[in-house]
């Protein structure tokens, strides 16, 4: 059996953090400043406060680390004629996926606070938000992208029932 072609396919995934070296390079030189500071409040007789230097630096490195696991997120979508289908690949997790009739589903874009914007795909009851780990202007791009890859998916549909195929 031939395979559908394929009228729009994208994956998806966050802006990358910086390299390793890099971020190892910032935390060494947030940990000796800390170092620093945290023995001259010592000298000082303040030593209380040097406990919440260190903890300042592990809270940078564990962020550093969460960066780049959600790094590794990303949302593959593909448009055929027939489906419409979502594959959510979480930073830990197994892969969800969804899949919608094109010629039913909604592109969504909602404003939301006053600098940005959610996506979601709609249909039948059921709403999937895509693209949530991207900027706003990338995800309405994308959200343009797809309305128009859809169009052109149901204009098919509507050609191909015309000329009775």
């Amino acid at each position: 059996m031939a395979r559908e072609p394929l009228l729009f396919d994208t994956v998806l995934r966050p802006s990358p953090p910086m390299n390793a070296r890099t971020l190892l390079i910032i935390l060494a030189l947030v940990a000796s400043f800390n170092v620093a500071f945290a023995l001259s409040f010592i000298l000082r007789g303040a030593w209380p406060v040097a406990p919440f230097m260190g903890l300042d630096v592990a809270l940078l490195a564990w962020a550093f680390r969460e960066s780049k696991i959600r790094a590794r997120q990303s949302e593959h979508v593909t448009l055929t004629r027939d489906a419409l289908s979502v594959e959510q690949q979480p930073a830990r997790g197994s892969a969800k996926t969804l899949a919608f009739n094109p010629y039913w589903v909604r592109v969504d874009l909602q404003p939301w606070m006053e600098v940005s914007n959610r996506l979601y795909l709609r249909s039948h009851g059921e709403n999937v938000q895509v693209g949530a780990f991207l900027a706003p202007a990338v995800r309405e791009d994308f959200a343009n992208r797809l309305k128009s890859a859809l169009s052109a998916a149901k204009s098919a549909d509507f050609s191909a029932a015309r000329n009775g195929s």
